[in-house]
């Protein structure tokens, strides 16, 4: 405990930023992957074959590739393309890409879960199919995401460690870490307290996700 101590009086204010930006790399690649995943989701949903496939591959490799593998590519391979991304964006679009391909997963599988009979009484109703799927379809596809949502926001804030691989502008947890090891016998016990950081956002973000699906429970 006194290493640690000694380590929070030296590092406290580092380690606070750290956790600071750690969450701003998981909500600035959250919000544009969740609603990049909904467009895929509705687009998905159009009668139209190969928009349908095209679609449907972008899902299976966003979903399937290593996240690593895709920085790598996206800060190494694509300036070959003389297409040069700085590398705090590469970092945001690498994990907002596989946040879309997981998100559209999902919202396909609570879509799943909706009984065809409300689809064919607002067909009767004359809603038309773009209203059937905002009206209809897709409140009741996210009501019934809530969870999977959740260990996917957790699973992103996790995945934020990935900064520690490029020069990232700034140090998040794992970066911190690996700099406290490098310059000083306190690796222990910074890994410590970037463990219990991240231990203590993965539960708050549980408990936000508990929450509302308690809510969005009691008001189906």
């Amino acid at each position: 405990m006194s290493e640690v101590s000694r380590l929070l009086a030296d590092h406290g204010l580092a380690f606070g930023q750290a956790l600071l930006l750690t969450w701003k790399l998981t909500v600035v690649s959250f919000v544009p992957g969740f609603l990049l995943g909904m467009a895929v989701t509705v687009l998905r949903l159009l009668p139209l074959p190969p928009l349908r496939f095209v679609l449907t591959g972008y899902v299976e490799i966003f979903r399937n590739i290593p996240t690593v593998a895709l920085l790598i590519f996206i800060v190494f391979a694509l300036p070959d393309l003389n297409v040069v991304i700085d590398y705090e964006p590469s970092v945001i679009l690498t994990l907002a890409l596989v946040c879309s391909a997981f998100t559209a997963d999902y919202l396909r599988s609570g879509i799943n879960t909706i009984p065809g009979g409300q689809i064919e009484a607002a067909l009767s109703l004359g809603l038309r199919p773009m209203q059937i799927i905002f009206a209809v379809v897709l409140p009741q596809a996210l009501r019934s995401v809530v969870q999977p949502m959740t260990s996917l926001l957790i699973a992103l804030m996790l995945s934020t460690s990935l900064a520690s691989q490029v020069p990232f502008p700034g140090r998040e947890l794992t970066a911190l870490v690996s700099k406290i090891a490098n310059d000083s016998a306190a690796g222990m016990a910074a890994f410590a307290v970037a463990a219990a950081m991240y231990v203590a956002t993965g539960l708050l973000i549980a408990w936000a996700g508990a929450t509302l699906e308690k809510k969005l429970r009691i008001l189906r």
